[in-house]
């Protein structure tokens, strides 16, 4: 399998796919997509999936400071 970053959207019978959408093919898919116009390889970068995106976004963040009440 190789993978492509989708470049251009592309639409298909039974498939969508958007710009900056990484999408797993096999080899000589991949190599016929991967034109420098529709789409590009990637190589050496694993897909995000949501459970990777998820714990990106949920990071614990700092804590607010209190304001002291002035007297």
């Amino acid at each position: 399998m190789a993978r492509i970053r989708v470049l251009r959207s592309i639409a298909g019978a039974d498939f969508v796919w958007e710009p900056g959408q990484v999408v797993d093919l096999p080899g000589d898919q991949a190599a016929a997509w991967a034109d420098g116009v529709r789409a590009e390889l990637v190589r050496g970068q694993t897909p995000e999936t949501p459970e990777t995106a998820a714990a990106e976004t949920t990071a614990r963040k700092p804590a607010r400071r209190r304001k002291t009440p002035t007297t």
